[in-house]
């Protein structure tokens, strides 16, 4: 039932694994932090936030995931160089955990890693992201700094179907996407199946399923962004909104996704529990056939 014709690769990032056959690691959680309006960040352009709440958010997080097996990630926005190395040389501090390096501009991003290869972080950085529309200046830069991991984009503007974003991915001749990502020394490449509203949740639902068939390759998405972003279910209340995005988050899941972008890390606290249930229960499921965690740190083991 939860399997696929090709072998499924596992990436070490840090001090996590990721990736696999569903049922063998549990669901790596992402959250995100200093993003554009966080209420923790008094001056974006300055990199300057409000300490010890962001610590707070930082600790609920690695709490849930102990609580729960599923491992975590931070993904770290900037809006400045000098705000981003600020924000990295404070989150490599207070976890672990390894970290995207996420902004809007390319050079901020550069900034970021630069900074992280100089403070010998490389081994716990992702890239987030490399696109359709990347340039030759950040992937050569991503080459010279030594880049392992990048979340990959899988949105192709031509043709927004599952079957769209498999072939951006590979290209006609093998000229795709991701032979450019190869090429610029990636080696552990992340795919997030571009979820762009609540409606387009199935699309990538058949998108992993597609893309894990074809290349074996981790996949995920962001799928709690689309409902926050969704208007119409504010009408419906809190609880709905936070109901719809644990059942959003569950249907990735169940289509096979390694790792998921929660969006704001204070939603950890809906997140964690629902994926610790969803990894349990496709785990406890492919038991039967044959597939066993690779982790005793793994939710069947934790939460049941």
């Amino acid at each position: 039932m939860f399997n696929f014709k090709k072998e499924q690769k596992i990436f070490k990032i840090g001090n996590i694994e990721i990736g696999g056959k569903p049922g063998e690691l549990p669901t790596v959680l992402i959250g995100t932090i200093f993003y554009e309006g966080h209420s923790i960040v008094s001056n974006a352009e300055e990199g300057i936030f409000d300490k010890i709440k962001a610590e707070e958010l930082i600790n609920k997080q690695e709490e849930f995931s102990e609580k729960t097996g599923c491992p975590s990630m931070i993904d770290v926005v900037g809006l400045t160089s000098n705000a981003m190395i600020k924000y990295i040389d404070f989150v490599s501090e207070k976890t672990n955990s390894p970290i995207l390096i996420d902004s809007s501009f390319a050079e901020i991003k550069i900034a970021g890693i630069k900074h992280c290869a100089e403070i010998g972080l490389l081994d716990r950085i992702v890239y987030n992201s490399i696109s359709h529309n990347v340039k030759n200046e950040e992937l050569n830069a991503l080459k010279e700094l030594g880049v392992k991991s990048a979340i990959i984009l899988a949105f192709n503007p031509r043709d927004v179907r599952a079957s769209g974003k498999l072939s951006l991915l590979i290209g006609e001749k093998g000229n795709g996407l991701l032979k450019k990502v190869e090429e610029s020394g990636i080696e552990k490449p992340l795919i997030d199946v571009a979820i762009l509203d609540v409606p387009s949740i199935g699309i990538s639902l058949e998108a992993i399923n597609l893309i894990k068939n074809e290349l074996g390759l981790p996949c995920g998405g962001a799928p709690l962004n689309a409902v926050l972003e969704w208007k119409k279910v504010v009408e419906l209340g809190e609880l709905a909104k936070n109901l719809c995005s644990g059942g959003a988050l569950a249907a990735l899941q169940c289509a096979g996704a390694n790792f998921i972008l929660y969006g704001p890390i204070e939603k950890s606290k809906i997140a964690f529990p629902v994926a610790a249930m969803i990894d349990a229960i496709i785990a406890y499921e492919n038991r039967w056939h044959g597939i066993r965690p690779k982790t005793k740190n793994h939710p069947l083991y934790k939460i049941f």
